[in-house]
């Protein structure tokens, strides 16, 4: 059995002054995290532990608004690998203008219920 607050809390402390978060202490935050950690905290029920506006500022700042993409961190290079978990944190957050995206298969809700993986 999952301690679901506990393991809640944990995820909870990854996010980090700049609102971004990481995997374990002592790292750095990491686009890639927004949909690793809230993903998890979207399964426990916790998604409303985490500063959602922070996070969202953090994902922001990470786009290359001239080439387009997100990347890891502000001001490095974006590649589809952090694009892909940037906007999937986002759409987990409920951001205007993305589809919903299911925390456990990381794909939008709307195409898992089209092919009967989830009901309608």
């Amino acid at each position: 059995r999952v301690d679901a607050d506990l393991l809640g809390w944990w995820l909870c402390e990854r996010q980090m002054p700049c609102g971004g978060l990481n995997g374990r202490p002592e790292k750095k935050e990491d686009v890639c995290y927004s949909w690793w950690v809230l993903s998890s905290l979207a399964i426990l029920g916790r998604l409303h532990w985490i500063n959602s506006e922070r996070l969202q500022d953090f994902i922001l700042g990470c786009q290359d608004t001239e080439r387009g993409g997100i990347s890891d961190r502000p001001d490095d290079e974006p590649d589809v690998f952090h694009t892909f978990f940037g906007l999937a944190g986002l759409s987990l957050m409920g951001y205007a203008g993305l589809d919903s995206i299911d925390p456990v298969y990381a794909l939008p809700v709307s195409t898992l219920r089209q092919h009967g993986i989830l009901p309608e």
